[in-house]
């Protein structure tokens, strides 16, 4: 079954990931705009990092087989640091409009600051005015009311709901979420968010509409193959296999090629691999004899 991950960070994964993704199944992926764990001391960290989203990571998972798209975004947790904001926000436009950007994000609350909930705001009308769907974060604390908001401001900003995924869902939000005509993603993890016999139960009582699943995998505790076991576990309970196929790749593809930028006639194939290709003269191999496929 082909698998695509919606939702994980490779910028802090290992290559040797990529290769465990790649035997899993997995052939697309979605790497949103994230944090680095310690505070920014310059805007112009921004513009590095959008720029190896958009070019060293997508070249790092072609040399696996995987197809690599982004968001970009000023995330949450930096939302709240005024000394970053508004020069991040003025740089965006450039990157919105690069090839393989398949929507602002990540957006929304963490904290759920005065600041928070200005740059979601903006950034939710940046992304209309840029005609692309928003990803959006919901809080790891109080959960339930962020999320209540959070539905409560894309009604006030107007951004059309079926071009928005709300992430990081549970037990308590997702019916929320469904009651809206907004997608519902929802991060696999090892030991906090949701893990595969919890979303296995939630798909037995929603079905598949509307549902995504991702690893979230990032620097901290989290596994980038999360989507195939959450795969296998739907299976053992007896989820109709084109009910999982809906979730772990038709959904994904159905909701972010409404950016305009996913080819839609060749994402369905895992792209070939030639790993004598360098990225500005690197490799990600270190003396490995290069796996090169034939295109024809």
């Amino acid at each position: 079954m082909k698998m695509f991950d919606p939702h994980i960070h490779m910028t802090s994964r290992t290559t040797d990931d990529y290769q465990a993704m790649a035997d899993a199944g997995i052939i697309a992926i979605v790497e949103p705009a994230f944090w680095m764990g310690q505070p920014r001391t310059h805007a112009s960290t921004f513009e590095d990092y959008f720029n190896s989203l958009l070019g060293w990571e997508r070249f790092r998972a072609s040399q696996f087989g995987i197809r690599h798209f982004c968001t970009i975004a000023l995330n949450p947790k930096e939302a709240n640091d005024p000394r970053l904001s508004e020069e991040v926000l003025d740089m965006m436009p450039r990157y919105l409009q690069k090839e393989g950007v398949v929507a602002v994000g990540e957006i929304g609350y963490d904290d759920q600051t005065e600041a928070e909930e200005k740059l979601f705001a903006k950034q939710m009308e940046m992304a209309m005015e840029f005609d692309l769907p928003v990803l959006i974060h919901t809080p790891h604390r109080d959960k339930k009311n962020g999320t209540v908001r959070t539905l409560e401001l894309v009604k006030e900003v107007g951004i059309p709901e079926e071009r928005v995924l709300v992430d990081h869902n549970n037990e308590e939000t997702l019916p929320l979420v469904l009651d809206t005509g907004c997608w519902a993603g929802h991060s696999i993890y090892p030991n906090s968010k949701m893990d595969e016999g919890r979303m296995a139960a939630l798909v037995q009582q929603y079905g598949s509409e509307r549902i995504i699943i991702n690893s979230a995998a990032d620097w901290g505790v989290s596994d980038p193959l999360k989507v195939p076991k959450t795969v296998a576990k739907m299976k053992a309970v007896g989820i109709p296999e084109a009910d999982i196929e809906k979730i772990v790749w038709d959904n994904p593809v159905a909701f972010f090629s409404q950016s305009g930028n996913m080819n839609l006639d060749n994402i369905v194939e895992r792209p070939s691999i030639n790993q004598t290709e360098l990225f500005d003269g690197n490799s990600v191999l270190r003396g490995q004899t290069p796996v090169v496929e034939s295109t024809g």
